[in-house]
Order: structure tokens, then C-alpha cells, then sequence
């Protein structure tokens, strides 16, 4: 199997930053893209920001400007770097990975266990 865990998530103040990181590990032959969703109480879960291999980036709407994203192919882990944090930024975090994993023929997404991000104003 193929295990993504997180880290890095906790309480943080208005104004704040925390650092996610994520780390890929199992049978994996190749990552094509990495990247953060998160989601609050009630809410769908969204996209907060994606990196392919080849280091394109998306980011969602609401954390462009505070938010950056990268990657580290041969270690096959993800950064979030979260910076100007407020309250609309508390959810949990989840990690995902787009992937082909040994022994299977096409791409799969998987995801982390999630790790909470609280901001306090």
C-alpha cells in the first residue's frame, strides 16, 4: 500500500504561520502530481494548492498570495508553506497524491489521514 502522513498542522494566531509537510511512501513508481486539500466543519472539501512533477502549481482562490506550495520528487514529499493565516483557514488538511503504484496500470489519488489547522482570532 501506499501511505501519505502529514505534519506540521496546530493552533496558530490571526496573522500567523505553520509549514505542512507530507511525506509518499510504499510502492510508488512515479508522482505525477502532489498537492493540499482541506476541509471545514460543513463544508465541502477544496483545493488549496497542487504541484506536478514537472512543477506546475494551482492554487485555490483564496489562498493565493499567502499560500506556497512545493515539492521534493526524490524524496517524494510536499511543502505547504502558509503564511498571513486567518480563522477562514481553519480545516483539516489532507494530503494527496496522483500516482502510479507498482503493479497497477493506471493512476491513482490517495490521501493522507488529514491534520487540523486552527486559527484563533
Amino acid at each position: 500500500q501506499v501511505q501519505l502522513v502529514e505534519s506540521g498542522g496546530g493552533l496558530v494566531q490571526v496573522g500567523g504561520s505553520l509549514r505542512l509537510s507530507c511525506a509518499a511512501s510504499g510502492s510508488i513508481v512515479s508522482i505525477n502530481s502532489m498537492g493540499w486539500y482541506r476541509q471545514a466543519p460543513g463544508k465541502q472539501r477544496e483545493l488549496v494548492a497542487t504541484v506536478t512533477s514537472g512543477g506546475n502549481t494551482n492554487y485555490g482562490d483564496s489562498v493565493k498570495g499567502r499560500f506556497t506550495v512545493s515539492r521534493d520528487n526524490a524524496k517524494n514529499t510536499v511543502l505547504l508553506e502558509m503564511n498571513s493565516l486567518k480563522p477562514e483557514d481553519t480545516a483539516v488538511y489532507y494530503c494527496n497524491a496522483a500516482l502510479w503504484r507498482g503493479g497497477f496500470l493506471t493512476m491513482m489519488n490517495y490521501w493522507g489521514q488529514g491534520t487540523q489547522v486552527t486559527v484563533s482570532s
